[in-house]
């Protein structure tokens, strides 16, 4: 599923905190948002299933607008992960049940063979399946988070600094699990993330916000071999 983004601004306040931004997104491609702290991509990535207001321009999932769907249909499409991992008090069945109750496909023959099925693809063992989701570590808890995005098949999984709170081993699993659900399930991935080497890891382009402007989008080895703006240069010279 292709995301568009044309033209998108977001006033809050009175102070304009994203500038004409326009980009697209396409289907089977992780494109990584970076850019400093305050440039507006956490902003951005809310905007993209409207938890964000937009003030002007428009925002298209396969050439329909986000506005014209209800919020349940295109939250099931365009699913975001967030920085902490968001279980609820149950157990990890319980969390992953969930995902396929709002997806609309849970019945009591199947839903525990697939809910067992999504904790594998996020290479969580079985016996964790009856645990309390909130005694799990940090990152096992962000791979049940992810395992409930997926029972709601998504098409496309909006990211923010899901890595940001791991362990590197932790973040290697989850480096891992997005690139197989981009070539597995041609998944579009938008991450937002500070982690420059996750981004040259996984990356297929990038976009570089810097105070509410989006200032460039490379494929992601143009960009940090030979980046085409002085901002871009500047943003690379500051994290080497």
């Amino acid at each position: 599923m292709t995301l568009l983004i044309n033209e998108v601004c977001v006033d809050i306040n009175g102070s304009s905190i994203l500038k004409n931004i326009s980009f697209v997104a396409k289907k089977g491609e992780i494109f990584c948002l970076i850019g400093t702290s305050g440039a507006g991509k956490s902003t951005l990535l809310r905007a993209l299933n409207r938890l964000q207001t937009i003030s002007k321009g428009e925002i298209h999932l396969d050439g329909q607008s986000i506005h014209k769907m209800t919020p349940q249909n295109l939250r099931k499409s365009a699913v975001m992960i967030l920085q902490t991992p968001s279980l609820f008090e149950g157990t990890v069945e319980d969390n992953i049940l969930y995902g396929l109750k709002l997806n609309g496909s849970y019945s009591k023959n199947d839903s525990v063979s697939v809910a067992k099925t999504l904790l594998e693809k996020v290479g969580l063992e079985a016996d964790l399946f009856n645990r309390n989701s909130l005694s799990l570590s940090i990152g096992q808890q962000q791979r049940v988070s992810i395992a409930r995005a997926l029972a709601m098949k998504p098409n496309i999984l909006l990211c923010d600094e899901i890595t940001s709170a791991l362990d590197p081993q932790s973040t290697l699993h989850i480096q891992d699990l997005l690139v197989n659900l981009k070539v597995e399930e041609n998944m579009s991935i938008v991450l937002v993330t500070h982690n420059m080497d996750l981004v040259q890891q996984i990356a297929d382009r990038v976009g570089l916000l810097i105070d509410g402007q989006l200032v460039e989008v490379s494929p992601v080895n143009e960009f940090f071999k030979n980046p085409s703006t002085e901002l871009g240069k500047n943003f690379l010279s500051t994290i080497a």
